[in-house]
């Protein structure tokens, strides 16, 4: 006899299932006694693959030479344009705000400065940074500004080193090294309005099945007259946060030549500064895609790379 039972098709671990406010994501970090920044940020220009040697001791293929698929993203450095304070109670709650003197045009209209000095006291500082969307491949004009933790115990020391910091450049070396393991958080690809075959991978109704057949068979009792929120029904499917964790960041480079296609990257452009992490990353082309500290314990494992394809053929 076939077995008759199955897992359920469609996750319940995200809900609901609707759009994303912002285009990129918001996210949490965690604790750090290092007095750096824990976050960065990069657009996704596409993927390629790279040969290296395989230095993972389990692995059948030890010592050879295998070839893996990578992403590309294009990280030119962020802005540091301001500082935010808060209370730590039961909430965040905004204690007050500290910006760079001359902030650039482009960010004028993005940044919501709020009248008021540095407070005597507060519990959290948190650096205010801004993209530089200029200095990448693409084009784009208008800036996208978010919030990233800094490290340290001290919330004195962290409040200086936020300072030290104000109107400068931070850079994708100055916090993460290469071999280094992040978690990954972006906006997935939007599909718009779907049926539920496709938003929760239901099965095909059959051939003799009344009408229609990319449609659930039952979508509940007759008494009471309510449909259950676990039903697979049609609506909203992609454009969520997502987060990738442990994924291993394999080149930090300046030098565009390494990676760049023929005619720049498809649908993208020319990447000046890039990070390559190993395998795939959510969301299109295009699209902010955040990274941090991971917060899963990793070693660090450089990658000894021997060979970076680069074909005009490369897309995301």
């Amino acid at each position: 006899m076939p077995k008759r039972t199955r897992p359920r098709r469609g996750s319940l671990e995200y809900w609901p299932r609707k759009r994303a406010r912002r285009i990129y994501p918001r996210q949490h970090f965690l604790k750090s006694e290092h007095s750096m920044p824990l976050g960065f940020a990069a657009w996704k220009a596409g993927m390629t693959h790279i040969h290296l040697t395989d230095n993972d001791s389990h692995s059948p293929t030890y010592g050879k030479i295998i070839t893996k698929a990578v992403t590309v993203l294009d990280s030119p450095p962020l802005l540091a344009c301001g500082i935010r304070y808060y209370y730590k109670n039961s909430e965040l709650l905004t204690a007050g705000e500290k910006w760079m003197e001359k902030i650039p045009e482009d960010l004028l209209k993005k940044v919501n400065r709020q009248k008021g000095s540095v407070p005597k006291d507060f519990n959290e500082a948190r650096l205010v940074v801004a993209t530089q969307p200029g200095k990448s491949g693409m084009r784009k004009k208008k800036p996208d500004v978010f919030e990233i933790s800094v490290g340290g115990n001290d919330i004195k020391k962290k409040a200086e080193y936020c300072e030290s910091l104000l109107g400068k450049e931070i850079a994708a070396k100055d916090i993460f090294k290469p071999g280094e393991f992040v978690d990954v958080c972006a906006v997935t690809k939007g599909h718009g309005f779907t049926g539920p075959v496709k938003r929760f991978g239901i099965r095909l109704q059959r051939r003799k099945d009344q009408q229609m057949h990319r449609h659930v068979g039952s979508i509940g009792s007759t008494t009471p007259r309510h449909i259950d929120w676990r039903t697979p029904i049609a609506g909203q499917y992609g454009f969520f946060i997502r987060t990738d964790v442990s994924k291993k960041i394999v080149m930090i480079d300046d030098d565009s030549k390494k990676v760049n296609p023929k005619g720049g990257f498809v649908g993208y452009g020319f990447v000046r500064h890039f990070i390559m992490v190993e395998g795939s990353v959510p969301g299109p082309r295009k699209r902010l895609i955040r990274l941090r500290k991971a917060s899963r314990k990793a070693k660090t494992e450089p990658a000894d790379i021997k060979f970076i394809s680069v074909d005009s053929k490369q897309g995301a």
